[in-house]
């Protein structure tokens, strides 16, 4: 293989803390160095912080859980959310026909 065209491909501890959730699995991603964790084999790995994971998604939990960022959903409720539809009901126009 050439070197240094390939990514580094080493363990990456990644954390769902919505979740309280973290798994160990290798990856290409660049990480900050900074952010590291010890895990439970003593080691201490590159830590990657995610939004959401299997562990809190509600495709794969089966409940329905909104991640609100910056009061967007509440801010959609206040635009949008007080707004009933008022449809109005069309008077029945008077038959033209006659019988004979």
């Amino acid at each position: 293989m050439k070197k240094d065209i390939h990514p580094n491909y080493q363990f990456v501890v990644f954390e769902d803390s919505g979740a309280n959730y973290r798994f160990l699995t290798r990856s290409t991603i660049k990480t900050d160095p900074s952010k590291t964790i010890e895990w439970t084999d003593g080691s201490t790995y590159p830590l990657v912080q995610l939004d959401i994971s299997n562990a809190s998604h509600p495709f794969y939990t089966g409940q329905m859980k909104i991640i609100d960022s910056a009061g967007r959903v509440e801010r959609f409720n206040k635009r949008y959310g007080a707004r009933k539809k008022t449809v109005k009901k069309a008077e029945p126009k008077p038959s033209t026909r006659t019988r004979k």
